[in-house]
């Protein structure tokens, strides 16, 4: 019997809405006229999460091994007063869950609809192997400006191309959704936990380096970085995002990779380990080796980048309205932090109409406790009904999102 992996898929106009009764034509990539399934969306503009066919899991955690490790699933997305949409290419891996994204654009006179192809695999594919940099960037040349201290952006700009690529569109992503989008094309799901949040912690290090010295900035550009791989991380236009990966990086999203004495972050590069070398960096499959050893997070990052290496935190997030306050909330918990938990969740019930709708009193009560549990299951999270520093910041950007559709209506 083959493998299984798990699929859901969330449908939003470009307002960021959910749409409802959207229908899904769910076929194997390549076979259009082979239906498989017609889904619908419900009011949050999400499907069941079904079960698809998957390659066998041993495939993905074989270094060695050249079949493809997952199988690929093309949708075609259609709704009333939208434009319809195709997207080939998800991929699926054995025993594990993912969420594919789709944005609706309004129906427009003469528009015929829009196609997202989704690539291979990293790991899978052949791409350009990265550039040896300097992990840390020179701090005193002439002209460069760098920031006072690291801060999580809200959006960073992506340049879906080379630097130089003039034809190369720019695209405004959410950070947490970039680094989502990076982990999920650099890695593979089905490795360890702590493989996959080495991995993560790499690739957050990087970008904020990115981000901290204004590097692409700094030479005339206008994006933050790049989607090619010679120059910074694959990142890849409409994937789909797998749900373990979404959750590490919802927990480890503000922090990055310090040296003593090192203001900036890392710049942390790293390579498959297979088909490319490169000693002094992390690789891919050489920390999913460690990972099945039972090596911790910080004790991959050391084994390649050196003892010194820690992990610290950013000093500042940006986009959100409050902080989080350090200690979880859950029934009993009252005062000014709930307060702030329950207006901002009460505007999201607004927009997602299954989160039952709550009085801002500051008392985190059952009704409270029913609405986050709502929350965490529209956006992913385990439903437990406390507020975590994942769940706290998951409400923080949904909220954003929704307060800015208000001021656009």
């Amino acid at each position: 019997m083959p493998d299984t992996g798990k699929l859901q898929i969330n449908v939003t106009n470009n307002l960021n809405i959910p749409i409802e009764n959207a229908s899904i034509n769910l076929t194997y990539s390549g076979q259009p006229e082979n239906i498989i399934e017609v889904l619908k969306t419900n009011n949050s503009g999400q499907t069941e999460n079904i079960d698809l066919e998957a390659p066998p899991i041993e495939l993905s955690l074989t270094e060695d091994n050249l079949i493809m490790p997952y199988s690929e699933y093309s949708i075609y997305v259609t709704a009333d007063g939208y434009e319809p949409i195709d997207i080939s290419g998800i991929e699926i891996l054995s025993q594990t869950e993912s969420v594919q994204e789709v944005k609706l654009t309004p129906v427009v006179p003469g528009g015929v609809g829009s196609d997202i192809v989704i690539p291979a695999h990293t790991l899978y594919g052949y791409y350009p192997p990265k550039i040896a940099e300097a992990e840390i960037k020179p701090m005193d040349e002439s002209g460069e400006i760098v920031l006072s201290r690291v801060v999580v952006p809200e959006t960073i700009i992506v340049h879906d191309g080379s630097p130089s690529d003039s034809t190369a569109k720019d695209y405004y992503v959410p950070y947490r959704d970039y680094i989502k989008n990076v982990a999920s094309s650099e890695i593979y799901a089905t490795w360890p936990d702590s493989t996959i949040t080495a991995n993560v912690l790499a690739i957050l290090s990087f970008t904020l380096n990115r981000v901290y010295t204004e590097w692409y900035r700094n030479k005339g550009y206008t994006f933050t970085i790049t989607s090619s791989t010679a120059y910074d991380h694959k990142w890849i236009y409409g994937r789909n995002i797998y749900d373990n990966i979404s959750l590490i990086v919802d927990e480890i999203f503000d922090q990055f990779l310090s040296r003593p004495g090192v203001r900036q972050p890392i710049l942390t590069q790293y390579c498959d380990g297979r088909r490319v070398q490169c000693p002094n960096w992390m690789t891919q499959w050489g920390s999913k080796d460690l990972g099945d050893r039972g090596y911790s997070p910080i004790e991959i990052i050391r084994y390649f980048y050196g003892d010194d290496m820690y992990i610290n935190t950013a000093e500042a997030i940006s986009g959100i309205p409050a902080s989080w306050p350090g200690y979880n909330l859950s029934v009993g918990s009252s005062g000014d932090k709930v307060r702030q938990m329950q207006e901002q969740l009460d505007e999201i019930a607004k927009v997602y109409t299954s989160i039952q709708r709550i009085a801002a009193d500051g008392i985190f009560g059952n009704a409270t406790r029913e609405a986050v549990r709502e929350f965490q299951n529209i956006f992913g999270l385990p439903s437990t009904g406390v507020v975590d520093f994942r769940t706290w910041y998951k409400i923080s950007q949904i909220y954003v999102g929704v307060t800015r559709i208000a001021e656009l209506s």
